[in-house]
C-alpha cells in the first residue's frame, strides 16, 4: 500500500478486495491514520442518504468536497488526505465516480469490497480504469506469529530456509508447534484477536463459527437454490474422500447443470474458497491446459476449515484440536495439511494446479500441487506425517523428466534431501 501511495501519487485509486471479515476496513483506516494528515471514511453499509445523494451528480467537485467535509467535520488537505470508500460495492455510483475524482487529483482514494459483491453491482455503471487492485488474504504464518507476539522467528526462519540445512530437533519442534497452533486458530483477524485475549480455543472456535455462518448466509444470497451453500459446507468431506476432483453431485445430490459453473465462479470470486485446477498437460505455462471442469476446492483459511469439518459437533468433540496440539494427527486427517499448503501457497502469490495420472492398476498417482519456476515445473507432494515415501513424485519425474526442476516433499520432519527429492518441513511453504 505504501508503494502504491508513493509511486502512483494520486494517479490511481487503490481497490483492496478480499473475503468478508478478513480485515480490509481495519487495515485501510489504520493506513490512513498513519500515512495521511487527515482522512474521511465513508462506510456504505451504514452511511446516510445525504452522503449517498452526493454521488448522483459529480459535475461540481468543489461542491462535492465542500459538502463532504461539512458532513464529516474533517478538513481535507490537498495531496495529504485520503478518502476511503468502505464496502464500495453497496454504492456503485461511488465506484463510477473514481474516474472523475482521480482525474481531479486533489486527494487519494481507497476502496474496499469483496470481488463477488463488486461484480454483482456494476452492471449499469462505467468501471473505472484508474484503479490499482490488491488482494488481502487471511494472516499468513509470519503475520500470525507477529500478531501473537513473536517478532524473532519469522526472520530466523527465512535465514534457515536459505541455508537449506536441518535446524535440529529443538528448533524444528518449536516451529512445528507454532504451525499447528496457526492451523487451529487460522488467520482471520477476529479469531486471532480472540485467542490473544482469552487463550481459549473454544472461544476461538465460536468466533470461527460466526464467520462461517456469515459466509453461508452470503452464499445463500448469491444462489437462492442453496447449491453454493451445499458445495461450501461439503468441502472437508470432499477433501477427506481423496477423490481427484470436487464432485458437485455428491454435495448437492443432483447432477451439475449449466448454472453450476456460474455458481462455482461466484464462490471463487468471493475469496472464501480457493480452487486448484487440474493441468491436463503440465508444463511451464500451467494455465494453458487448465481444466475448468476438474478442480479441488479449499477454504481460504485452515482455521475455518477445521471448524467446518466438525460443524455438526461440539468443540469438545473436534478431535483435530487435540490431535494437532499433541502432534498425533493421523494419516486420514492429512487433508488438513493439504488445505494449509493451499492457503499458504495462495498467500505467497501462487495460483493452484495439480495433476493426476493412472498407475496401471485402476488407481491414480496424484501430484498435489504444481508450481512454475523459470523454465521448469516444481511438483509438490504433501504428507501429514514424517514418512519420506514419494511414489507420485518419482513416477511423475519418469513421465516428464525434461520438464521438471526441483521435486519437493512437504512433511512434518526437519529438512533433508532424499536422493533428488527435497524434503521440506511444512512451515517453509510460504518461502518457496
Amino acid at each position: 500500500m505504501l508503494q502504491w501511495k508513493d509511486s502512483r501519487k494520486g494517479s490511481s485509486a487503490l481497490l483492496l478486495k478480499g473475503a468478508r471479515r478478513v480485515g480490509k476496513s481495519t487495515l485501510v483506516e489504520e493506513f490512513a491514520k498513519n500515512e495521511y494528515e487527515s482522512y474521511i471514511l465513508i462506510d456504505f453499509s451504514e452511511t446516510s442518504k445525504e452522503v449517498e445523494e452526493l454521488f448522483e451528480n459529480m459535475m461540481d467537485l468543489n461542491y462535492f468536497f465542500f459538502r463532504l467535509q461539512n458532513i464529516f467535520h474533517v478538513t481535507l488537505i490537498e495531496r495529504k488526505s485520503v478518502i476511503i470508500f468502505d464496502e464500495v460495492q453497496l454504492q456503485p455510483l461511488a465506484r463510477q465516480a473514481i474516474k472523475h475524482l482521480v482525474k481531479d487529483g486533489r486527494y487519494d482514494y481507497i476502496e474496499t469490497g469483496s470481488l463477488l459483491s463488486i461484480k454483482k453491482n456494476v452492471q449499469n455503471i462505467l468501471i473505472p480504469s484508474e484503479e490499482t487492485r490488491m488482494t488481502l488474504y487471511p494472516l499468513d504464518f509470519d503475520e500470525f506469529r507477529w500478531a501473537t507476539g513473536d517478532n524473532v522467528s519469522p526472520d530466523f526462519m527465512r535465514q534457515a530456509f536459505d541455508m537449506k540445512r536441518p535446524m535440529g530437533q529443538a528448533v524444528h519442534r518449536k516451529w512445528m508447534r507454532d504451525l499447528r497452533l496457526y492451523m487451529l486458530i487460522g488467520g482471520m483477524p477476529q479469531a486471532v484477536d480472540t485467542y490473544n485475549k482469552t487463550n481459549n480455543l473454544q472461544q476461538v472456535d465460536e468466533k470461527k463459527r460466526e464467520i462461517i455462518m456469515l459466509y453461508d448466509d452470503d452464499f445463500r444470497k448469491i444462489d437462492a437454490t442453496g447449491k453454493a451453500s451445499q458445495i461450501f459446507m461439503d468441502i472437508p468431506a470432499q477433501l477427506s474422500s481423496n477423490a481427484n476432483r470436487y464432485i458437485v453431485s455428491s454435495a448437492t445430490e443432483s447432477r451439475p447443470t449449466e448454472t453450476t459453473a456460474v455458481v462455482i465462479k461466484d464462490m471463487e470470486d468471493s475469496m472464501v474458497v480457493t480452487l486448484a485446477y487440474h493441468a491436463n498437460d503440465p508444463n511451464v505455462g500451467l494455465g494453458l491446459t487448465k481444466d475448468y471442469t476438474r478442480y479441488k476446492m479449499f477454504l481460504n483459511d485452515t482455521g475455518l476449515f477445521i471448524t467446518l469439518a466438525f460443524w455438526d459437533k461440539d468443540y469438545t468433540e473436534n478431535t483435530v484440536y487435540d490431535k494437532l496440539l499433541s502432534d498425533k494427527l493421523s494419516a486420514n486427517l492429512g487433508y488438513v495439511y493439504e488445505n494449509l499448503v493451499a492457503q499458504m501457497l495462495v498467500a505467497a502469490g501462487n495460483s493452484l494446479y495439480y495433476y493426476t495420472f493412472p498407475d496401471g492398476n485402476n488407481h491414480n498417482y496424484e501430484v498435489d500441487f504444481l508450481l512454475s519456476r523459470g523454465n521448469k515445473i516444481v511438483p509438490i507432494e504433501v504428507k501429514s506425517s514424517g514418512y519420506k515415501t514419494h511414489k507420485s513424485l518419482d513416477e511423475f519425474y519418469k513421465k516428464y523428466p525434461s520438464r521438471i526442476g526441483e521435486r519437493i516433499l512437504l512433511y512434518t520432519k526437519d529438512y533433508q534431501k532424499d536422493e533428488d527429492v527435497t524434503c521440506l518441513p511444512v512451515y517453509y511453504v510460504g518461502l518457496m
